[in-house]
């Protein structure tokens, strides 16, 4: 890089923008967020990296529409001259206090605020078991948001395996995609899911909803042993109470549940629940900064309901609202014990740690076996001797896998937090006053 070229991109600071609040993730959460804080007044930046607010849960695709909700709430968004949506951007850093330095395919952006709510969602957590890196074998929210995007599964037979309510979420949607489910492997116990069937009376939207999404090739205290192939995936032993099956299959795909999305959080120094990883929050979903709320899926695993109320209630109190986010508080009570018999049914049998064996792959991105990173301490060392968190996921997948397999802390986070242009990233520091 010439001399000229590079003091420019050194001296040329990206726009800046003030807002009243910004608001990081427009999932449920997000959008509920920004509604809440505009109607008290409040000047609302709402930033996501997908094309359009909804997060993954509403995901929009080829002859798919978002459900009423997701529908009230974009028009509110679209409608609200005090919203500022920015789409398809990413937070690269937090170069200043009360700003975040934001990329999009086009430009940079320091963005000020006065309150900050993280709606930063959650991922999959992928354990590794021999064969899951195979073609053809994806994580469970991973394949159907790619059938969402219209990815053909017409005819294909399909194994779904793992834990939790979104296995057959995810059946449902492969099987109006014209897939042929051959088996849904959950995990938890029947006796566990006899006693979920039996509390849903007190959500009876969750009991029609279950009921509708009831499948004849759904099977308890099953999970996945290998996946077995070639070139790509041709078959699935499964372990169903005492015995292995083996079935023939064109796709699997395997999901152990959720886990926060919480690198941003962590990077501005919130404190995170010891037990969850989660953000941690208090009756008015303030992290332990002042100036910071959370919401939704980072703050914990409870579904879009729970996500609804909780962004609700950060867009008011961020606002200064706080007699109005206590109003919620109640409705919030309902959903939150609804999320902890999520959890208390669908907790991870230890017997899935050991599903990998020594040659199996962690670290995809960087083919890193189990037995090059196990006798490690922590993600550092393993990091240091191995290259394990080094690729393009940079971690978010084989460390969040190693905090359940080996209980390692997961690593501290640091700037860039997604991949960014190089006259972004020289940015960093011409953030200014806020």
């Amino acid at each position: 890089m010439n001399g000229p070229l590079r003091h420019a991109l050194r001296t040329a600071a990206p726009p800046a923008r003030r807002y009243d609040v910004l608001i990081v993730g427009a999932g449920p959460a997000g959008m509920a967020a920004a509604r809440a804080a505009a109607d008290c007044g409040c000047t609302v930046a709402l930033i996501d990296d997908n094309p359009a607010p909804g997060g993954q849960i509403w995901r929009d695709g080829p002859g798919l529409s978002p459900p009423p909700a997701a529908r009230r709430l974009r028009q509110a968004i679209a409608t609200r001259p005090r919203i500022a949506l920015f789409t398809q951007a990413r937070v690269i850093a937090a170069p200043a206090p009360h700003t975040l330095l934001v990329e999009n395919d086009e430009t940079a952006l320091h963005l000020h605020f006065r309150s900050l709510i993280l709606c930063t969602g959650a991922r999959e957590l992928l354990l590794p078991f021999p064969g899951w890196t195979l073609p053809g074998a994806t994580g469970a929210g991973g394949l159907q948001a790619l059938v969402k995007a219209g990815t053909p599964v017409d005819g294909e037979r399909l194994v779904i395996a793992g834990s939790g309510p979104l296995l057959l979420a995810v059946a449902a949607t492969a099987r109006r995609h014209g897939a042929r489910i051959a088996c849904i492997a959950e995990q938890a116990s029947l006796l566990s899911l006899m006693r979920f069937a039996g509390a849903l009376w007190r959500w009876p939207a969750k009991a029609a909803q279950a009921a509708t999404l009831l499948d004849s090739h759904y099977r308890a205290r099953s999970h996945v042993v290998e996946a077995l192939g070639d070139d790509r995936l041709r078959a699935v032993r499964i372990r169903q109470g005492g015995s292995t099956v083996e079935l023939p299959c064109d796709r699997l795909a395997c999901g152990f549940g959720l886990v926060p999305n919480t690198g941003l959080a962590a990077l501005l120094g919130c404190r995170l629940d010891a037990a969850s990883d989660a953000v941690a929050v208090d009756a008015l979903q303030r992290t332990s900064l002042r100036h910071v709320h959370a919401a939704g899926e980072c703050t914990g695993i409870g579904g879009s309901e729970l996500a609804l109320l909780e962004g609700e209630i950060a867009g008011y109190a961020a606002a200064g609202a706080d007699d109005r986010a206590g109003a919620l508080l109640a409705r919030r009570a309902r959903w939150r014990s609804f999320a902890g018999l999520v959890r208390a049914t669908f907790a991870l049998d230890p017997a899935l740690k050991a599903l990998a064996r020594p040659d199996t792959l962690v670290c995809r991105c960087e083919d890193v076996p189990l037995s090059a990173i196990r006798a490690h301490p922590d993600a550092w060392q393993a990091k240091m001797q191995s290259r394990c968190g080094m690729g393009a996921c940079q971690g978010r997948i084989c460390a969040t896998a190693s905090r359940v397999l080996f209980g390692w802390p997961l690593p501290t986070p640091r700037p860039p937090l997604s991949p960014a242009r190089i006259g972004t990233l020289m940015q960093q520091d011409s953030a200014g006053p806020s």
